[in-house]
C-alpha cells in the first residue's frame, strides 16, 4: 500500500508540478547509495541524492496480472558512487532497491514510494549499465519443485548436502603467476581435480574478497585455472581460500566426500535414448 503526505498530494493533484525522481540503493554490505533525476543533490530522511548525471529514470511499467515488470536504470561507469569494478565485483548483486518520487521545491512533504525490490542482473553496456529491478511477483515465476536428473540436485554445503563445508576449507598462498586467471601455488599437495568445481575466495591481495569458481586444479604443474579473468592482477604473495569442488555425480559424492547416503540425483535414471528405445525381433 502506498502512502503520502497530506501535503505532496495536494501537489501532486494540482496543475504544475516540481517532482523529481529519487533512487536508494542498499548493497548487502550496508552501503547506502543514492541518486536523483533532479539537477542538485537532494537529502531526504539523511539520505544523499547525487544529481551527478549518473542517473537518468527508466519507465516503470506496472501491470494487474503479475507479469514480469522492470524498472530499467541506466548510468554512466564514471560516477563516483558507481564504478565499473564495484559491478564487475558482484558488489550491486542482489541490492535492495527504492524508487521515490518527491517535490524538490518542498522536501517536507516526504516521498511516494513507487516501488522496492532487489536488483536482478547488471550488465554492463559499453559505457555505461543497465539494471532491472525485480519484486516479489517475479518470484511467482520461479519454478518449485525438484527435478528428477542423474547429477545432485544440492549445492555442496548446504542443509540438503549435509557436508560440513567449513571444515574442509583450506588456505594458500599463490607463489607463481601466468595470467589473471592462471596461478600457482607450489605448497599444495592435493590430487589432480580435487578443486575443480569449487569456489576459491581471495583474502588477501587487489582481489580481496572476491570469489571465483576453479576449472581446473592439475597437481603435476601445481597451479589452479580460473572459470574468468579476476578483475584485478594476481600478485606471488596473495592468500586464498578454498574448499574440495563437486561436479555433483555420485562416484564424486561418494568417494571425495563419502556422502553417497545424501546424494540428490538419481544416477541410475534412465536417460533420453533408452525411454525412447523400443523392442525389436532380436531383443
Amino acid at each position: 500500500m502506498k502512502s503520502l503526505s497530506t501535503g505532496l498530494q495536494a501537489h501532486l493533484q494540482g496543475g504544475l508540478t516540481t517532482l523529481a525522481e529519487l533512487v536508494k540503493i542498499t548493497r548487502v554490505d550496508g552501503t547506502v547509495i543514492g541518486f536523483t533525476t533532479h539537477d542538485r543533490d537532494l537529502v531526504v530522511e539523511d539520505v544523499t541524492y547525487a544529481a551527478d548525471g549518473s542517473f537518468s529514470g527508466g519507465s516503470l511499467k506496472q501491470s494487474v496480472n503479475l507479469k514480469e515488470s522492470d524498472y530499467d536504470i541506466s548510468g554512466i561507469l564514471g560516477s563516483e558512487s558507481i564504478s565499473e569494478e564495484d559491478i564487475r565485483k558482484g558488489l550491486y548483486d542482489h541490492a535492495q532497491i527504492e524508487v521515490f518520487v518527491c517535490n524538490w521545491a518542498d522536501l517536507s512533504q516526504g516521498v511516494l514510494r513507487l516501488r522496492k525490490g532487489w536488483l536482478g542482473e547488471v550488465a554492463v553496456n559499453g559505457e555505461g549499465y543497465v539494471a532491472s529491478l525485480r519484486g516479489m511477483h517475479d518470484l511467482l515465476q520461479q519454478r518449485v519443485g525438484d527435478s528428477y536428473t542423474p547429477e545432485c540436485r544440492y549445492d555442496l554445503g548446504d542443509g540438503r548436502c549435509g557436508i560440513n563445508l567449513a571444515a574442509l576449507t583450506v588456505s594458500g598462498t599463490v607463489t607463481g603467476v601466468v595470467s589473471r586467471q592462471e596461478f600457482s601455488d607450489y605448497t599444495r599437495g592435493e590430487a589432480t581435480g580435487v578443486f575443480n568445481d569449487a569456489i576459491l575466495t581471495w583474502t588477501s591481495g587487489a582481489n580481496a574478497g572476491a570469489k571465483m569458481e576453479v576449472r581446473a586444479w592439475v597437481y603435476d604443474a601445481l597451479s589452479f585455472t580460473l572459470w574468468l579473468p579476476m578483475e584485478e592482477t594476481i600478485a606471488a604473495g596473495d592468500t586464498y581460500e578454498v574448499a574440495p569442488g563437486c561436479d555433483k555425480r555420485f562416484a564424486t559424492c561418494r568417494a571425495r566426500f563419502a556422502n553417497g547416503a545424501n546424494y540428490g540425483g538419481f544416477p541410475h535414471l534412465p536417460g533420453l535414448g533408452k525411454i525412447l528405445d523400443y523392442p525389436d525381433a532380436h531383443s
